[in-house]
């Protein structure tokens, strides 16, 4: 990692990586050296997600029959892989409720 590229900071817990095949997991590591880089990717590989918040981005990773979305935001100093988990689980919770669950 170059001194000038921006860190990646995970936040709450432990990242499990999906079960990727090696050319996805090579093509997220290499979007991710990009954006540490300071590069903004844009369709195919990544868009806005402002719904989730300010400054958030879905990764988009194509693997065989699957397309694999990260969620992160950039900042100034770093790319955090923000507290999209949190609204997963509110957006579970009222699927589920609305289910009657």
């Amino acid at each position: 990692m170059d001194e000038r590229d921006k860190p990646l900071v995970w936040l709450h817990g432990i990242v499990k990586s999906p079960p990727f095949s090696l050319t996805a997991r090579l093509q997220t590591g290499f979007l991710l050296r990009l954006l540490q880089r300071g590069e903004m990717l844009t369709m195919p590989h990544s868009r806005p997600m402002p719904s989730i918040g300010l400054h958030c981005h879905e990764l988009r990773v194509s693997d065989k029959d699957t397309l694999w979305r990260i969620v992160y935001r950039i900042d100034v100093d770093a790319i955090t892989i923000d507290i999209c988990k949190r609204r997963f689980r509110m957006y579970d919770d009222a699927i589920k409720k609305a289910k009657g669950s």
